[in-house]
């Protein structure tokens, strides 16, 4: 069977949860979460080849509500992080120009998101694997735009 670590979500309420396959020798031993069920943030032992120590977080950022709250959740598990850390989730924003179809400049808010990403010295994996290819996860009706909100981060 596999492990189901959800955040606390309330009823019709976006949230996250990791899943993690019975089948992956990984073993929890800290488990981070927001009482909103925007965040988790697993910390845990994998043994592959040796054992190592694996920082999974998962995050959905509301479009709606103060922009520092990404940063804010990527800064507060920080100490967590180690040398195999894995970022992913709903960001709601594009973090590069090559994310949004219309070509819009990346605001001060989405710059000091990737600064924070930087300095926890975290990769977004899709741009080092395609850094030129173009694609998107969001369209936006009202506004006739695509987007690439979704994220995926490694460190």
């Amino acid at each position: 069977m596999e492990e189901y670590l959800p955040s606390k979500w309330k009823a019709k309420k976006a949230g996250v949860a990791i899943l993690i396959s019975d089948k992956t020798d990984f073993k929890p031993t800290k488990i981070k979460k927001d009482k909103e069920g925007l965040y988790i943030m697993v910390k845990g032992l994998m043994q592959q080849k040796e054992l190592t120590m694996l920082t999974l977080l998962n995050i959905y950022a509301p479009n709606t509500g103060p922009p520092r709250f990404k940063r804010q959740v990527i800064r507060d598990p920080q100490r967590d992080f180690n040398s195999h850390t894995i970022i992913v989730g709903d960001f709601n924003d594009p973090l590069s120009i090559l994310d949004r179809s219309m070509g819009q400049k990346i605001n001060k808010d989405i710059q000091d998101l990737n600064s924070v990403l930087d300095q926890a010295d975290l990769i977004d994996i899709y741009r080092t694997l395609h850094p030129k290819l173009i694609e998107y996860t969001f369209f936006s009706a009202p506004h006739h735009t695509y987007s690439k909100i979704d994220q995926q981060n490694w460190k």
